[in-house]
Formats: C-alpha cells, sequence, structure tokens
C-alpha cells in the first residue's frame, strides 16, 4: 500500500511539473533576457537564439506590409536589383486560440456600404489570403509574443522563383546560411523595419547568374521588411479620367447603384494639402520631399538634384509655393524606410532600364512612398551615342566635352521622368508632337546638323518640365478653394487641355509592335515622323563620313570603335519603328463622349505612301553600306576582349562583318513595315475607301524596290542580295501564318507566285555564278515552302544588337 501511495505521489508530482511547463509564459517571462525595441510593433531580439519575437496587441487592425530586396544581385536581365520594391499588401492579426494568423483581406472587391450586412456579404463572396500563421509564444492581458523569424528569413521577394524563371536554376533558402541583418533591422512611431540576410543554394545553370556571383551556388542577397501604420481617413480620393494623364487604382463597388459603372477607378498621387486653400499660392500642410541616394557620385549627383526638382514648377502651375523638394539622403538613414521617398543610384553588369514605382494605399490611391530606380550604366550609353557622333578624341585623351553635358543632360531628363511615375504619372509618348511637352516622353537626343553642316548637340534634351506636365499637376494635385464643384472644375482643366492642343497617349498605344497612331512613339522627336527619319538620316551620314580613330580615346583598341559605331549605324532605328506606324494609321484619342476628340481617323493616304517611300529608303545598299574607311579601321577583339550582345552579330568568325550589320536592320525595317497587324489595317481601309493603298500596292512597290532593281557596286549588290533574300523570307512566313488574317496571308503567296515568275526569267539573263546561286536559292525556298507550307521554317537572321534603353527611363 505505501509503495502504491509513493507511485501516485510521484505520478501527481510529475503531472504538476508537465502543467507547469506547459503554461503559456507571460511577456515579461519570456523576454527578460532580451534586448526591447519600441515602436510600431514592439519587439525584441533575441541574440542567443537569432530570433526576432514580435509583440501583438491590437486584433484584426490593419497595417501595411512591404517587402523589397535592399541587397541585389546586379543583372539586368535577372531583374533584382538593390533597392527594389516588391508587394505592399493591407495586412492584419488575426488569432484563434494558439495560432496567430496575419491575413490580407481582398480589397479589390468591396460595398462601400453603411449596411455591415451589404459589407460582410461581398466580404465573404471573394477569397481573402493568410500571409503567415504563428504560434502564441507568451502572453500577457490580451498581448500575445510571436517568432516573426521564419517570416523575415523566407523569400518575401520571389527570388527563386525569378531565378527559375529566368532559367538561371533551380534555389532554394539555405536557412544555415541565412540570418537576421540587425543592422538595418529599427523601430519608429510609425513603422518598423527588419532586414535579413537570405542565401539560396541550387544548380545554377544560366550565364546571367554566374556572371555576378562570386560562387554562383551560393547567391545571398538581403530582403527587407516593413509594417507600416496606414494612413488616417482625411485622404480624399481623386477620380480618375482616361485624359488624365495619371495612373488608376481600381476596384469593384458593389454597393453601386445598377445604372452606374461597377469598377471605380481613382489616380495615385501623393497627399497635398495647401494651408491656405483658398488663395491662388500657398505653401503646403507638408511638403512633398524626395532624397537622393548618397551614395550618388559627382557630376551625376547634381544633374539628378536638378531634373527631380523641375517638378516644383509643375506644382507651382497648381497654385503651391515650396512643395516639391529633393535633399540628398542624410547619412544614417535607411533608403528602404517607409518615410523616405527615394531616388536610388543602382548598379548592374550591364546597362538596363530605370524603374519609378510607388508604395500605395490599395483602399484609395495614396501614394506613401515613392521609389525611383535609375540604373549606373545609362549614362554612359548617351555618352557613347555622342562619342559615335563626332571626332570625340581629336585633340587627345580628354573628350569633347560636349559628350559629358549632352549625357548629364540626359540624366536630368531621367531624374524627372522617373520621379514622374512616383507621383502617379504615366507615360506621354505622343509629347513630341507638341514640341517636347512632356518629361513624361522617352526622347531621343536631338541632335542636328547646323548651317556649316556640322553637329550641332545644343538642343539634345530639353531643360525644365513641359507644359503637358504642369496641365497633369493641375488635374491631380489643386486644392481647391472651399465650395469648388470639383468634378466640374476637373472637366474645366481637362477641357483646356483639349484646346490647347495638348495630346497625349500612352504605353500600349505607342508601342511599335501593333501600334497604329501616327505621333505617339518611344525615342522621337518632332511632329512628323517621316521628317524626322529624314533628318536622322542626314545627321548618320554626316557622321558616318566623318567616323575615324578619333572617335575613340588614344590607347583604345582598334577594335573598340565597332561599341562606337553600333549606335551610330543604328540611329535610325527608333524612327524607324515611328515611320511604321503611320502605315495602316489610326489618328484617335482617349476620347469621351462629348469633348469632341478624334476617335477613328484613318491617316491620309499621301501621309501613308511618303512613310512607305521613307523606309524604302533604309533598304537602299547606299544607306546600307558601310564606308569601307571604316571597315579597314576595325579588327577583330584583341585579348582580353570578346563580342557580346552590345556588338553586331557577325557570319565571318572573328572579324567585323559589314554585310551582317547590314542584313541585321534590313530585317528590322521589315519586321515593322511587314507586320501582320499593320498589314490587316491597310487591308481594311482599302475596303473602306479603294481610293487608298492596297496592300497589293504596298507589296508592289517594296518588290520593286527591293527584288528588281540592280546595284552600282559588288558590296551594294550583295546587300541587295540580303534585302531580296530578307523580302522573300518575310513574304514566306505571312502566306504560311495560319493566326493572321488570312487575306494578308493571301496577298503575300500571289506576290510570292508572282516573284517566282519573275525569277525564273531572271535565270537565262544571268551570266555570272553569284547571280545565278543567289536566285536558285531564291526560288529553292519558293518551292520548298510550297512542298511542305506547314513544317518551313524562315531562316533566322542575325538580331540587331541591344537597343532599348537608350539612355531613357520606363
Amino acid at each position: 500500500m505505501r509503495q502504491l501511495t509513493l507511485i501516485f505521489f510521484l505520478l501527481l508530482t510529475i503531472n504538476l511539473s508537465a502543467q507547469k511547463d506547459s503554461e503559456t509564459p507571460t511577456i515579461a517571462k519570456k523576454t527578460e533576457s532580451l534586448q526591447a525595441y519600441e515602436g510600431f510593433f514592439k519587439y525584441y531580439w533575441d541574440e542567443k537564439g537569432g530570433k526576432i519575437w514580435l509583440e501583438v496587441e491590437n486584433w484584426d487592425s490593419e497595417f501595411l506590409y512591404i517587402n523589397s530586396l535592399s541587397a541585389g544581385i546586379g543583372s539586368n536581365d535577372i531583374g533584382l536589383d538593390r533597392n527594389q520594391l516588391g508587394n505592399d499588401r493591407v495586412v492584419k492579426f488575426t488569432r484563434s486560440g494558439p495560432k496567430v494568423l496575419m491575413v490580407q483581406p481582398n480589397y479589390k472587391f468591396r460595398a462601400v456600404s453603411e449596411m455591415a450586412a451589404e459589407r460582410e456579404s461581398v466580404a465573404e463572396a471573394f477569397a481573402s489570403s493568410v500571409i503567415w500563421g504563428f504560434k502564441v509564444e507568451a502572453e500577457t492581458d490580451g498581448k500575445v509574443l510571436i517568432d516573426i523569424t521564419p517570416l523575415l528569413l523566407s523569400d518575401a521577394h520571389g527570388v527563386a522563383d525569378r531565378l527559375k524563371r529566368n532559367k538561371q536554376g533551380t534555389f532554394k533558402i539555405d536557412a544555415s546560411r541565412s540570418a537576421i541583418y540587425l543592422e538595418r533591422t529599427k523601430n519608429f512611431p510609425k513603422n518598423s523595419e527588419f532586414e535579413a540576410i537570405t542565401t539560396f543554394t541550387g544548380d545554377a545553370s544560366g550565364g546571367y547568374i554566374r556572371s555576378v556571383t562570386p560562387t554562383a551556388d551560393a547567391v545571398t542577397v538581403r530582403q527587407h521588411h516593413s509594417f507600416v501604420e496606414l494612413p488616417d481617413d482625411n485622404y480624399q480620393p481623386r477620380i480618375f479620367d482616361p485624359r488624365s494623364g495619371f495612373i488608376p487604382t481600381s476596384y469593384y463597388d458593389y454597393a453601386t447603384p445598377i445604372d452606374q459603372p461597377l469598377v471605380k477607378r481613382f489616380i495615385l498621387r501623393h497627399r497635398l494639402e495647401k494651408k491656405n486653400p483658398n488663395t491662388a499660392v500657398s505653401e503646403a500642410v507638408e511638403p512633398i520631399v524626395y532624397y537622393l541616394d548618397n551614395g550618388t557620385p559627382e557630376p551625376i549627383r547634381s544633374a539628378l538634384l536638378e531634373g527631380a526638382r523641375w517638378w516644383n514648377q509643375a506644382y507651382e502651375a497648381a497654385g503651391y509655393k515650396d512643395a516639391f523638394q529633393v535633399k540628398v539622403l542624410p547619412d544614417g538613414a535607411d533608403p528602404m524606410d517607409v518615410r523616405y521617398n527615394m531616388i536610388n543610384w543602382v548598379h548592374r553588369s550591364t546597362r538596363g532600364w530605370s524603374y519609378g514605382s510607388s508604395v500605395v494605399d490599395p483602399r484609395t490611391g495614396e501614394i506613401i512612398k515613392g521609389h525611383v530606380l535609375l540604373g549606373s550604366l545609362r549614362v554612359r550609353q548617351d555618352f557613347l551615342i555622342a562619342q559615335g557622333l563626332v571626332e570625340a578624341y581629336a585633340d587627345g585623351a580628354e573628350a569633347d566635352p560636349r559628350l559629358l553635358e549632352m549625357a548629364l543632360a540626359r540624366l536630368r531628363q531621367l531624374s524627372a521622368h522617373e520621379v514622374g511615375h512616383t507621383i502617379g504619372l504615366t507615360h506621354n509618348f505622343a509629347a513630341s508632337y507638341n514640341d517636347r511637352a512632356s518629361v513624361m516622353d522617352y526622347p531621343h537626343p536631338y541632335i542636328a546638323l547646323d548651317d556649316k553642316g556640322e553637329i550641332d548637340f545644343s538642343q539634345a534634351y530639353d531643360v525644365g518640365i513641359g507644359d503637358w506636365d504642369k496641365r497633369m499637376i493641375i488635374y491631380g494635385y489643386s486644392d481647391f478653394p472651399d465650395g469648388t464643384d470639383e468634378p466640374a472644375k476637373l472637366q474645366e482643366i481637362l477641357a483646356e487641355n483639349i484646346r490647347l492642343g495638348l495630346k497625349f497617349i500612352s504605353d500600349r498605344d505607342a508601342r511599335p509592335a501593333g501600334g497604329a497612331h501616327p505621333v505617339a512613339h518611344l525615342w522621337d522627336n518632332g511632329s512628323s515622323a517621316v521628317a524626322e527619319l529624314e533628318r536622322l538620316t542626314a545627321v548618320r551620314k554626316k557622321a558616318l563620313s566623318k567616323f575615324s580613330e578619333k572617335n575613340i580615346a588614344p590607347g583604345a583598341p582598334m577594335a573598340t570603335l565597332e561599341n562606337v559605331l553600333v549606335p551610330l549605324y543604328l540611329a535610325h532605328r527608333y524612327q524607324v519603328e515611328g515611320v511604321s506606324k503611320v502605315i495602316g494609321g489610326v489618328n484617335y484619342t482617349y476620347a469621351v463622349r462629348g469633348d469632341g476628340q478624334p476617335t477613328n481617323e484613318m491617316v491620309a493616304d499621301a501621309e501613308q505612301r511618303k512613310a512607305l517611300n521613307a523606309l524604302l529608303a533604309t533598304l537602299d545598299p547606299e544607306f546600307l553600306a558601310i564606308p569601307q574607311s571604316v571597315i579597314d579601321l576595325i579588327p577583330p577583339q584583341p585579348m582580353g576582349y570578346s563580342r557580346d550582345r552590345e556588338l553586331f552579330k557577325i557570319h565571318t568568325g572573328l572579324t567585323f562583318d559589314p554585310l551582317a550589320a547590314a542584313e541585321s536592320s534590313i530585317e528590322h525595317t521589315l519586321n515593322f513595315l511587314l507586320e501582320p497587324q499593320r498589314l490587316a489595317r491597310v487591308v481594311e481601309h482599302h475596303a473602306r475607301d479603294a481610293q487608298r493603298m492596297s496592300l497589293h500596292d504596298l507589296l508592289n512597290e517594296l518588290t520593286q524596290s527591293t527584288i528588281s532593281q540592280t546595284a552600282n557596286s559588288a558590296m551594294a549588290m550583295e546587300i541587295k542580295r540580303i534585302v531580296q533574300k530578307s523580302t522573300l523570307n518575310h513574304l514566306l512566313q505571312l502566306a504560311g501564318d495560319k493566326s493572321i488574317m488570312q487575306q494578308v496571308s493571301a496577298a503575300a503567296l500571289y506576290k510570292i507566285t508572282e516573284l517566282e515568275a519573275d525569277m525564273k526569267g531572271f535565270m537565262d539573263q544571268r551570266s555570272d555564278a553569284a547571280s545565278k546561286a543567289h536566285v536558285t536559292y531564291l526560288l529553292q525556298q519558293i518551292s520548298r515552302f510550297k512542298d511542305a507550307p506547314d513544317e518551313f521554317k524562315v531562316p533566322e537572321a542575325p538580331s540587331l544588337p541591344d537597343g532599348s534603353p537608350i539612355g531613357c527611363g520606363e
């Protein structure tokens, strides 16, 4: 009996001890040896465990969760840059027993209603997202402690997925090589900032990742996480209008009356209010302040500051005094801190795009943080463009000062452009029509010939904010006097834009592939695409005639002349894209009912024919031939150098290939001239008006100018043969494409049949072997296509060297 009693007490003691051990400790007990950080979310640093413990008390209280990449990979092709923003999401913590969930409500679908049941019905109809789950580790008076380290050490930015999509290998986070980065983990009253070193291990299979990492199978970056207090309810969203030039945000409002649109659209913008809205000019309650990366060197720093500050001119036009300011980021400040609107200077292994993005409150469209990434190598590309235009080193090792002046002028415009995106503005690719009316265009450097026929850089890039930019800020940021009918006033602003003749066409409509607008182009100048191509051709011809070893610095390998030659030889490439859009072009606007703007006007037939002739001129051997004096100067790449994607693709092994350079330019013109959607519009326009150029007319003009002509030299004849091969291959591709308008395929097939008959006659007239070989090849291509059209593949032509960005932002 005494033995049983002893066993009973032993078991009871063990049970009580287990119960005591299983009880949730208090927060004070759990954190007694940890360092506390007060702020928006109180957290504790566990030095021994390498953990961050977060204290949560405001249940179901929404805040903004932002992830970003503070230390990147450095490859433009992969696209994982230093200080790159990731997702921003409204989230909240909810609790269920021992679990804490981070939940993202679905703000895409709402019911803006006073009825709680109506709001709840929509919330229950669409999925929410649980971002992460945590275990309650300690608790005191409704507050709990959770370990957020697994979230901070996760791949929140999607690095592994990006590497896999870019075929750089399969990677996953290695926990043993990842840790909290305390130096950039900080707390503030309205935001808590966390950062982690994350290492991805795996099988690196791509060249991009190998080119930028010391050990490609271990890729280490830093990921940043921000918990941010949401803005108060005093912000007033502004209605989006497609004519305004602003980026929209939208959601579905299921409480909307049936006779009104279900989708609600508002513009993205910063909060900006006048101290006195009843005066014409007033200081702001709180100005918009941007900070430039303090790692930016001179003279780039001054150029970026100046360009970004141009925006104050627009805010002045909207009635503000000193409402937009730009400063250098103070030492010790964190660029990923949500309190700072940032202009970041980002290094990559190759040149690439720059970006303007924002952290936005998805509930209202209010911009909380503007965030610019400027690629540091793009200034070198502008310098290179200028270098090819003049004898840049005619006076020795010091470059012609105009090169740096042009590059810095472009940086000012680039800074203003990308900041423009972060204050809510979209592109305006029709601004060049209105004499450079907006920094939100992509400007090609305007290089002219002066009265003496010499290269003139004086107007390369515009200075200051444009008329369109001011009108946008007036629409988006005006703080109207008390009692103003705001919707009516906004319509007055848009009506004034139309009266002023300011054109606005943005991204999709201006892109060359499939684009149809005759004045909205990327990288162009002036109101006429054709006239600008003719002007550029004259500048290009002049520069090529003067091209020599003086275009590179003394001591530079002679082979590097090809690097300088590429942007000069292809100076017409973007204007070809613009001219091609005039053919089958349609003049239209983002018109709304009653504003009287064009909606669907065919470009005049005479203008389309001019555009066709201008494009055909770029297929002329005289245009395409590189001067013999230039060819003689360029040797193969020397030891320590290699051919890269910035140089021409060649057929000749190691030696410079002027014929491949011509072939790539030929393909560029034909790709845009014979774009299937463009040709379908030509068919449609002719059907509406039989007096207009038909597709048969277009193809006749093309073949007569290419297939049927002779040439006056052996080089010109070889270029002509390339033009003929490329033209036939494009026609064969159109004839066999089942996905395009079939009348386009039919017209191409009919033209091929005509050419076949002509070529058979040509064979009897040719005496030299090269000409006979050429015609035999063309006839064989036609025969192979006819025998097996579904299996026939057009030979791949050399592509152009990398082009965009030529020094302009997106």
